[in-house]
């Protein structure tokens, strides 16, 4: 029964589809470039009668496409029904890019297990009813909407999948565009398996495609001729006419390409195979080239991508880590000057970094305040939700390659979102993700954001870094907090419910989680309060800095959090620097101060300096775990000039401040050398001193 109603159904389709062709030919075509002179006289006259027809015309194709979107979408109901598709539901995996052009050879069982994520609803409606068999799901379809998605005004763009290296300059690929003729469109390299020969194995039956087809890993495209032929229309058309018999796309994308190309090759242009050198299994690609030498770009197409089988793979593979291992600060370098360029406009950074004064004591530290880093955000997969709870909080840190292993214990005792950003170089940065993917406790988290900063310049950014980690989290509030820290199990639903009992929303304030340390490489963390204040008494845990720095956390009063069970009021003292909750859009930490010293103290101060109550957690603590003292802080205590330097911005900041408080009568800021006092409302107050 099922079969006799397809049959149906496609005898209907095929009417339909004729009806549209038609339509389509005179309406569309009409007014492209191509159609103008051979379809304008047949289809409309210049009477003013016939502008009546015109309308009727236009009518009946917009009713003609309703039917056979709905036709369209009881063929994909049925297939799912018959079992006859794998994912094609229109909730598809989540792929970084374009990667849909592999040709899996005789792997035919290849799927990514990326959890389901919501798209857009514009861009999955383009391609949604397209059932595709291809492991990258509903993403591998969307190179065929770039002349839709892509900006009107753009005119050619280059497309490549994210399994492609380039070994030669992506200039000489560019100016392939001016070798394509006035009715070439599409740039692509000829496929180099048999895939669309159609004998890789017994009933093998590919999509239709010229010869051997082309691959589109690599794709110039010529957005601005496509338009102007109706190629939106085209590889629909197209596309519906095909899966009438093959009911799905095994390839994706570069079945409908293949099959559009099949129809009308003059829109083809063929590129040497040396600029998509396909790795699948089973492929020509050795016949590329006589030297490797000769390479442009070689395409890791296979699922298995670097372990696929080739005479010259391991030079491949070498040239790929050697790539991911490669200063990507050095791409930002004039390598070699031209003198007979002109000089390119001092922008406003250019211009601060030529001011400064290479004498002045301070240069290096002003010039790192100026550099520019590489960032990487969401450096891996992270999953945000669509409807954040309001009292939801992030925990905020930043960290080096050094602090890599506390990464694993943080999650283990922090269950939310956590927002971290990593001091880098690339070669650390391909460590980080093989580290990362390798762990079972950091590859099952989808809540935590990874934000790579490349390494630049000889001091460590930390207020940069703190920036960064801040300002991408997703939640109404963050956690400040530091990365050799371990929360106390619950702290995350513990801070939740504070931040809706104690109305924060309708507050400014900052939540005080009090820190504690230990000496001890291995800890039999507390589970309680109870339990940490038999441990603090014992000798085996401290108050953090009770004995190298007091004021930075004596204004919590730990002598009052023992007793408390309700939260407290605190007043901000001089050096305060306490880990803090408060709201995302709080005052970001000054990038002037890095390295070690003053960089959370200045925060805090800027914090109060705007009126933020200071609010101490009675149940809620932190344990600081022993490393290795961080080069910055041995800089610190070995260079008079360092600290001298420290002192100097110190200062600068009082002064910074000062300008942009509020010049009310009740409220000023004045500053007096060595004492350097500062009044406010609540009276007279020492500026914290240096670290």
């Amino acid at each position: 029964m099922l079969r006799s109603w397809r049959g149906k159904l496609k005898l209907l389709l095929a009417t339909a589809t004729l009806v549209i062709l038609l339509s389509w030919l005179c309406v569309f075509m009409g007014s492209s470039e191509y159609g103008r002179s051979l379809l304008l006289s047949p289809c409309f006259g210049d009477r003013p009668s016939q502008d009546l027809e015109r309308e009727a015309l236009a009518s009946q194709v917009r009713k003609v496409e309703e039917e056979n979107l709905q036709l369209r979408l009881r063929l994909s109901q049925s297939q799912g029904q018959a079992g006859a598709v794998d994912g094609s539901d229109g909730s598809q995996q989540w792929a970084a890019s374009f990667d849909d052009g592999d040709t899996p050879g005789d792997d035919r069982s290849n799927r990514t297990g990326c959890p389901k994520q919501q798209m857009v609803q514009k861009c999955e409606a383009e391609v949604s009813w397209i059932p595709n068999k291809h492991y990258s799901g509903i993403y591998g379809l969307m190179k065929l909407t770039l002349t839709k998605a892509l900006p009107s005004n753009l005119s050619k763009v280059i497309v490549l999948d994210t399994d492609i290296t380039f070994a030669t300059d992506i200039a000489e690929l560019w100016a392939v565009f001016g070798k394509f003729s006035d009715k070439q469109v599409i740039g692509l390299v000829e496929n180099q398996s048999d895939w669309y020969l159609g004998n890789l194995w017994k009933n093998h039956k590919p999509w239709p495609a010229l010869g051997r087809g082309f691959n589109t890993g690599v794709i110039l495209l010529l957005l601005e001729r496509l338009r102007r032929i109706g190629w939106e229309q085209m590889w629909r058309l197209t596309a519906e006419r095909e899966l009438m018999s093959m009911l799905s796309t095994s390839l994706a994308d570069q079945d409908i390409f293949n099959a559009v190309i099949k129809q009308s090759p003059v829109l083809v242009y063929k590129l040497p195979c040396f600029w998509n050198v396909q790795l699948s299994d089973h492929t020509l690609s050795e016949q590329c080239y006589s030297e490797v030498s000769d390479l442009k770009v070689i395409h890791w197409n296979s699922p298995k991508k670097l372990r696929v089988k080739n005479k010259h793979v391991e030079f491949f593979r070498n040239l790929y880590l050697t790539f991911l291992e490669y200063d990507g600060n050095l791409l930002r370098r004039e390598l070699f000057g031209c003198a007979s360029l002109p000089s390119p406009p001092r922008n406003q950074l250019q211009q601060a970094l030529e001011d400064l004064d290479e004498e002045d004591p301070c240069y290096d530290f002003r010039r790192q305040h100026l550099m520019l880093h590489r960032i990487h955000l969401f450096f891996l997969q992270y999953e945000v939700l669509a409807s954040p709870d309001p009292a939801d909080v992030t925990l905020v840190a930043q960290l080096s390659m050094d602090r890599l292993q506390m990464l694993e214990a943080i999650c283990k005792h922090w269950a939310g979102p956590i927002s971290l950003a990593l001091y880098m170089s690339d070669a650390e940065a391909q460590q980080f993700l093989r580290y990362a993917q390798g762990s079972e406790v950091l590859s099952s988290r989808r809540n935590v954001a990874y934000h790579i900063v490349y390494k630049e310049g000889q001091f460590y950014p930390v207020n940069l870094l703190r920036n960064v980690a801040l300002t991408n989290a997703q939640t109404p509030y963050v956690f400040l907090t530091d990365i050799d820290f371990l929360p106390m199990y619950g702290l995350y639903d513990y801070l939740r419910n504070s931040i809706r009992q104690l109305e924060l929303p309708q507050r400014k304030a900052a939540l005080i989680v009090p820190a504690f340390e230990t000496l001890r490489y291995r800890l039999a963390f507390p589970k309680s309060k109870a339990e940490l204040l038999s441990m603090l008494d014992m000798g085996s845990l401290y108050t953090f800095r009770y004995h190298v720095w007091p004021k930075g956390h004596a204004p919590t009063d730990y002598a009052k959090w023992r007793t408390a069970t309700v939260p407290y009021r605190v007043e901000w003292q001089p050096d305060f620097e306490p880990y803090v909750v408060v709201r995302r859009d709080c005052p970001q930490y000054d990038q002037r101060f890095v390295g070690f010293g003053w960089n959370k103290v200045s925060h805090i101060m800027e914090l109060d300096a705007q009126e933020y109550e200071l609010l101490v957690l009675p149940n809620a603590f932190m344990i600081h775990m022993p490393h290795a003292p961080s080069f910055d802080i041995s800089k610190f205590r070995l260079s008079a000039g360092y600290r001298g330097c420290l002192q100097t911005l110190r200062e600068e900041f009082h002064q910074d401040l000062s300008r942009r408080q509020p010049q009310e009568e009740d409220f000023t800021l004045g500053f007096v050398n060595a004492g350097q006092a500062w009044s406010t409302r609540d009276g007279p107050r020492t500026v914290p001193g240096r670290r």
